[in-house]
């Protein structure tokens, strides 16, 4: 479950956060001034989403050394038109 707190109550229960967040795998939003600013997960969620990043990251990087001698004016019109099947439903 998510659960969303202001900093303030954050750091006034700490404690039984991190109690939720260890046992109950629970995951906190911490707002600041209404706004999201940080989030509290289990660590095993957090070292898969690390795991995820570098999977993405690499992933990235395949593709922009496959299309590094393409123009960049070519490579924007082969997302459109990639964008534009998509939409279209083929």
């Amino acid at each position: 479950m998510i659960n969303e707190t202001s900093a303030v109550a954050f750091r006034q229960n700490l404690g039984e956060m991190l109690n939720q967040v260890q046992y109950r795998h629970d995951s906190i939003v911490i707002n600041k001034d209404g706004k999201p600013v940080a989030a509290l997960v289990d660590a095993r969620l957090f070292a898969r989403i690390r795991r995820m990043q570098a999977r993405f990251d690499a992933l990235c990087q395949r593709i922009e050394a496959g299309y590094a001698e393409t123009p960049e004016a070519e490579g924007l019109a082969e997302i459109d038109a990639a964008v534009a099947d998509a939409r279209a439903g083929r």
